[in-house]
């Protein structure tokens, strides 16, 4: 048994046989409430109690995480003890009605195994553990909060064995490889472009950023399209835009002084787009019509990389001229983004968004542990960012909000006659005033995107979501985010 409350005093009557061991050890030991500990209570399934307090919730400033990051360590203390089959009990709170499954989520991540390994068949098993236990009150309640955390949790799957193996298991060929497996028999269709003349046709921001990679075969760039179309007449579209890349060294203005490692986690953003898709794919939402874009490449450097000063016409025809190779997320997205935009003024209800790793500048904004959305003007009206805000305080994934502002679209303006829209500076975004806003505005403005704000005839809701910060830790596992809260805001507030 692995136990997560916030005191076991307030245990329900259900649960009052668990309460004696616990005063009996508090009796010898006043920091129970503060590690994980291990008790030996003859008659309980293995004889042992993994006690994981929360600690005390504050509501000033606390959160569900609580109940997740107790769920983490009270697993990882069953798997040092050796348990195979952990039986995760987590009482309702009467402040977090989801608590329970939140700890499950977290019971689930401590358990996730990563691709390489189960591919590597070094170990006897693919998993952890032999089964995962979760004790409800109820039973009917219980199959709901088995079937809702597996698939949410197949999609965080999805997402970290994309967006945390090396660069080699998921280069891009083997990315789509991977997506057009897990897809084939699901109501999410796939499709790859490869072919490098239609990638100069079509994205030439992004395909300049993939030249020096295509001389390589396996690390040749890929954009994987999805689409999945929910039953009944769609009430809104959600277009997103991933980004996917596989490496990152900078390119010219390569990465020094040692901060090139854990570059392979620049994909997450359109991991995080697979991971959704996936939850799409088991929940089947109605009315809800979702298109993706994964920009897949690497950031290569070499003879044939593309360098600062470059001038390169958007698909949206505006001349960007590059500023640091370094910013390849946004040369990646911006010509998907504005295949969006072309779209989805067809489209009921569209909402764009990309999705990124993008900027240092939002660690050093928000923390490592937050996701960050900010608004064009169309999705401000309708409050959207704040709609992603109160979803990811649901399950734990959660977001800060920013605003563009104008200095961030006077940053991005051509500095000469050769150029419409400069890409970037040439300092690191950490370096850089409003370093994960000003992106923003150039996805806008060389996506053609400002020609659809507030005051034109066909306004379109678009919001960028940089996750540089809430993706993961490495070393370590990635998160999964965004994909909690978008399953909140998307598909579970439309469940009931």
């Amino acid at each position: 048994v692995v136990l997560v409350t916030q005191s076991y005093e307030t245990l329900p009557i259900e649960l009052e046989s668990l309460k004696a061991p616990l005063q009996d050890y508090s009796s010898v030991d006043n920091g129970l409430g503060e590690e994980v500990v291990v008790l030996k209570v003859p008659g309980l399934p293995g004889n042992r109690l993994v006690y994981a307090s929360t600690g005390p919730v504050n509501r000033d400033y606390d959160d569900v995480r609580r109940f997740s990051d107790a769920a983490v360590n009270g697993v990882n203390r069953a798997l040092k003890a050796g348990m195979q089959r952990p039986l995760l009990i987590c009482p309702s709170h009467s402040n977090y009605e989801k608590n329970t499954l939140v700890a499950a989520l977290g019971a689930l991540q401590a358990l996730y195994m990563p691709i390489e390994v189960r591919e590597a068949k070094v170990k006897p098993t693919q998993y952890k553990v032999c089964v995962l236990g979760l004790w409800v009150p109820h039973e009917p309640l219980g199959q709901r909060l088995v079937d809702m955390a597996s698939a949410l949790e197949s999609g965080r799957l999805v997402c970290r064995d994309i967006g945390g193996s090396d660069p080699e298991r998921m280069a891009a060929p083997r990315v789509a490889e991977y997506v057009q497996n897990l897809f084939r028999d699901s109501l999410v269709q796939v499709e790859v472009l490869s072919d490098v003349k239609a990638l100069e046709r079509e994205y030439p921001c992004l395909a300049a950023v993939n030249r020096c990679a295509n001389t390589i075969p396996r690390h040749q760039g890929r954009v994987i399209k999805l689409q999945y179309c929910g039953e009944g007449p769609i009430q809104t579209t959600l277009m997103l835009v991933g980004k996917g890349i596989t490496y990152d060294t900078g390119g010219a203005d390569i990465k020094a002084g040692g901060v090139m490692a854990g570059m392979h986690r620049d994909k997450c953003g359109a991991a995080a787009v697979a991971g959704f898709f996936q939850i799409l794919a088991k929940l089947k939402p109605s009315h809800l019509k979702v298109v993706g874009s994964m920009a897949m490449v690497r950031n290569s450097v070499g003879a044939d990389c593309y360098v600062a000063d470059e001038l390169v016409v958007s698909r949206a025809g505006r001349r960007v001229r590059v500023g640091n190779t370094d910013a390849e997320g946004r040369m990646v997205m911006v010509d998907l983004l504005c295949e969006m935009k072309e779209k989805a003024v067809e489209e009921v209800s569209p909402q764009l968004f990309t999705i990124a790793t993008l900027t240092g500048h939002a660690i050093r904004a928000m923390g490592p542990n937050y996701s960050i959305i900010m608004d064009n003007g169309p999705a401000h009206s309708t409050g959207n960012a704040t709609q992603w805000q109160k979803a990811g305080e649901v399950l734990g994934d959660m977001f800060e909000i920013s605003s563009i502002r104008r200095e961030d679209y006077e940053f991005h303006k051509g500095k000469s006659e050769y150029e419409d829209i400069l890409q970037c500076n040439n300092l690191p975004s950490t370096a850089t005033p409003r370093g994960h806003q000003t992106p923003a505005a150039f996805l806008i403005m060389a996506s053609g995107l400002d020609k659809h704000g507030v005051d034109s005839d066909k306004p379109l809701p678009y919001s960028h979501v940089d996750i540089a910060g809430s993706s993961g830790p490495f070393p370590g596992v990635p998160t999964g985010a965004p994909i909690l809260a978008m399953a909140t805001n998307y598909i579970l507030s439309n469940a009931h």
